[in-house]
């Protein structure tokens, strides 16, 4: 497997965590979002994702090379091809409670700070570009912690690590990025520490990968 992907992308590190807690190896294929007006723009890497966007996982299947990109779509198809260990709760209840808490960094905050929103936020609209990721970002955070006091446990969903904790993980990060106070979040700050022990989640962490740059 390759997977195409960028150091700091919140997207491209869930798919580095789920990869690495289902003891899948993979080639790391670096795309840089910046350099040379963006290299996600080329013609070569469009072929293969169309949406120009990171991360896209290329896999051999039924002698056929295929393309995936969306890191909900991918860890869905992790977890159905390698399902052990279970990233989702056995109970048809709180699967789709770990869904529906993973959408909320997916589609309710990450987007509405990723670059692309950014450089529009900041070039053409003139605007304040981390005030407007900060107030996202702190919007989603409450509701995230909100929806997880019934089923917090070691992580998001009991003592066992699920899609939520994956989600979870960068978006903090990115939160410090933005100067977010994450005072008032000591649940998922807890939960994030407990994260930060295993071996599949430190070695996804943004600045240990390849084409990091030093701080």
């Amino acid at each position: 497997m390759k997977l195409y992907n960028y150091w700091r992308s919140s997207a491209s590190w869930r798919v580095r965590i789920g990869l690495n807690l289902k003891g899948l190896s993979y080639e790391y294929v670096p795309v840089h979002l910046v350099k040379d007006g963006g290299e996600q723009h080329s013609e070569a890497y469009r072929a293969i994702n169309p949406m120009r966007s990171v991360p896209t996982l290329e896999f051999t299947e039924a002698g056929q090379v295929r393309h995936l990109a969306q890191s909900m779509a991918i860890l869905e198809y992790l977890e159905e091809r390698h399902p052990s260990p279970a990233l989702l709760p056995a109970d048809p209840y709180l699967r789709a409670r770990c869904r529906m808490v993973s959408e909320i960094a997916n589609s309710g905050i990450q987007p509405l700070h990723n670059l692309a929103v950014l450089q529009r936020v900041k070039g053409e609209l003139k605007g304040d570009d981390k005030a407007w990721s900060a107030y996202w970002i702190d919007r989603g955070l409450t509701a995230f912690q909100a929806s997880i006091q019934d089923t917090a446990g070691t992580y998001c969903f009991g003592d066992s690590v699920s899609f939520a904790d994956i989600f979870l993980t960068p978006q903090l990060y990115a939160a410090r990025r933005f100067g977010v106070d994450l005072g008032p979040y000591a649940l998922l700050t807890r939960i994030e520490a407990a994260c930060a022990s295993l071996p599949a989640f430190q070695a996804a962490h943004a600045d240990r990968q390849p084409d990091a740059v030093p701080a």
